[in-house]
């Protein structure tokens, strides 16, 4: 697979499947899937990220449609912390990808929103008048 611009991290792989940090079993090794664990890694081991704080896939329903986020955060009190969208490696994060992180945001509030495709990140913060661009993701403690 492709070298990401993220922590380094030697994930377990077998044939086409990568052992998954939260879900605790092998899943299908995607091009989005290998972004997904990288970003899981970058959490988990290197910002104090509970693993049992993160859904993986979580199911939104905005309007009549059902959606998934790629990564849900929760805070303590059961509300959402951080919402990710993963893309692969292969795919230019665009304005489309902002529409699609706010459609599930509008459902899920966060107070902390990111994408990311591997290579580039954008991680915003609430704020009182909306969404602000930060520089770096912030630590779960």
């Amino acid at each position: 697979m492709h070298p990401l611009k993220l922590p380094e991290y030697e994930p377990r792989i077998k044939k086409d499947e990568i052992f998954c940090l939260v879900r605790k079993r092998w899943v299908a090794l995607t091009p989005e899937e290998w972004v997904r664990q990288h970003f899981l890694n970058l959490l988990i081991e290197h910002l104090d990220y509970p693993r049992g704080m993160i859904k993986l896939e979580h199911s939104i329903r905005y309007f009549k449609n059902l959606k998934r986020s790629d990564i849900t955060v929760l805070n303590r009190e059961g509300g959402v912390f951080l919402l990710v969208e993963c893309k692969s490696y292969k795919t230019r994060l665009s304005e489309q990808t902002v529409v699609q992180l706010s459609q599930y945001n509008k459902v899920l509030d966060s107070k902390y929103l990111a994408m990311t495709n591997g290579m580039k990140h954008f991680i915003w913060q609430k704020e009182e008048a909306g969404f602000e661009q930060i520089a770096s993701f912030p630590n779960f403690r």
